[in-house]
Parts: structure tokens; sequence; C-alpha cells
């Protein structure tokens, strides 16, 4: 199988390629601005018609595309999230890979959209809520302090292993699987709990201390747009507009890709940590 790969130097795309460079079947050509792409192209800057070019191909192709759960937007506490639900994006981010989605499945390609919840483990983004708790604990067991001050802990969100959605992505590639599936865990998990036991894999002995946030509340609109069904509480504006809860149904996944998850989250947060104890 021949596959091209946009985004191999990314947080998922290296995942991604190392996991299809370890399948001997896959002939791969990695896509992308830096100098150890085999193609060597800008999406930002480059010519459409000159992509357009080097993808003409006689033979039939398949789509693989990475959505993310923001697509979806807040849901109900409790609740899990399946790929017929309606999407209501709460943010910008949210928004444009929604629309991203949409074109992706009106091109009338044979196609599948992967909307990947929390992704975590090695290369975890310092600006993601799990990169923030590593960055701060490495700079509290640095300055000796015995207190950690951290805010939003309340957030619940359906955490899954990088390599894991490597795998999704592998999986599908060989599938007949169309439309949406969902790439998750099946499991909230409050950040709260994610702290403690961050704590304990990095060996930190001080105490987690909770900040208090002005609540709020987020709206979450009908089918129209303007009529409410209902609100939830928030305790912490994150930016991927998700409110303070989302699970994942993940049963598409289990029967059209034979797909499971199989890292759990002490394992990705030790992998986290062991990145960060490294700057210490």
């Amino acid at each position: 199988m021949r596959a091209l790969l946009i985004g191999a130097n990314g947080y998922l795309g290296r995942y991604v390629a190392d996991r299809l460079l370890a399948d001997p079947a896959v002939q791969l050509t990695a896509l992308g601005r830096g100098d150890d792409a085999d193609v060597r192209f800008d999406l930002a800057t480059g010519s459409p018609g000159a992509l357009t070019r080097f993808l003409r191909s006689g033979c039939g192709a398949r789509l693989v595309h990475l959505g993310c759960a923001s697509e979806y937007g807040p849901s109900q506490p409790g609740s899990s999230t399946a790929e017929d639900a309606v999407p209501r994006p709460g943010g910008p981010y949210g928004v444009s890979k929604l629309a991203a989605t949409e074109l992706v499945l009106g091109s009338g390609l044979d196609a599948v959209v992967l909307r990947v919840f929390s992704p975590v483990g090695p290369g975890t983004p310092a600006g993601s809520p799990l990169g923030r708790l590593a960055e701060a604990m490495r700079r509290a067991m640095q300055s000796g302090d015995s207190e950690l001050k951290l805010g939003g802990l309340g957030v619940q969100r359906d955490f899954v292993d990088v390599r894991d959605v490597a795998r999704a992505v592998h999986a599908a590639s060989l599938s007949a699987a169309q439309g949406v599936v969902n790439i998750g865990t099946g499991r909230a998990v409050r950040l709260r709990e994610a702290a403690s036991v961050l704590a304990r894999v990095a060996g930190f002995g001080g105490s987690l201390h909770e900040l208090d946030s002005p609540p709020a509340r987020l709206v979450i609109p009908g089918p129209s747009g303007d009529h409410p069904m209902g609100t939830q509480p928030t305790t912490y504006p994150y930016p991927d507009g998700c409110g303070t809860w989302q699970q994942a149904d993940v049963r598409t996944a289990r029967d059209r890709l034979g797909w499971r998850p199989r890292i759990g989250l002490e394992e990705s947060l030790a992998d986290i940590w062991m990145e960060a104890a490294c700057r210490i």
C-alpha cells in the first residue's frame, strides 16, 4: 500500500509515521515543510494546482482525515458522545475543524474522518491541560516548592494516547469504514485525578491546591442555533470550547475498525513526565 502522510512532523503525525513505517506492506511518502520531508510542500503558501498535479493518480485513493472532539462542542455531564450527535462547536478551533470534516465528507472521495478526543502521551504540547500540569510540576520540583497551585481541575476529558491514535489511523487506512469514527477511550477522567496520577509517577511529595475560579455558564444551542437546550456550569474556560465534560462513544471504532485503546492514562502520564523531568 502506498501512503501519503501530510503533517508527519506534527504531534500526532510523527506517531502515525512510525506506525505506518512499521508495516512492511506500506510505502510511505511524507509531505511537509521540513528538510526531512520526502516531498517539501507548504500547504499554507503552496499552489493548490501544484499539489493537485502531485496527487493526480490513475488508481483509487482513500483519505483518512484527523478531526477532533472540539467539533462536537459541549455535552451533558455523564453522557457519551456518539458520531450521530449534532456538532455544535463552542469555539473557533472546533468551527474550523468541523468545516474541514464537512469538506472531506462532501468530497465524494473514499474517506473516513477520525474524531480524536484528547490526545496525550510523549510530545504532549506544553499548552495542553496535561502539558501545563507537567510543566507546573516540573517548576515546583525544580524550585523545591511543597505546594502546587492549579486551576481548572474539575474539567473532565476523554484522554487517548497518541500511539493508540496512530494505530487507529493505520486501521482506518486498511478498512472500508466511511463517515465519522470517534477515537477515544470511552471514559472521561477529571483533570484533578490526572494531576494526582502525575504527582505519583513524578514522585512529587507536596500538596496539590486547587485555585478557585469564578463560575461561568456555557449555553448549549438548539438545532437552529437560537434556542438553548440547556446550560452547564464550568469552572475554567478551556480553548477547546467543550465545557466541563467530554466522553466518547467508541463502539463504532471497535465494530468498524477493530480498534480498541491499549495504553492507559498512567503510562501516558509517565511518558509525559519523562520528557518534563529531562528539563529539571
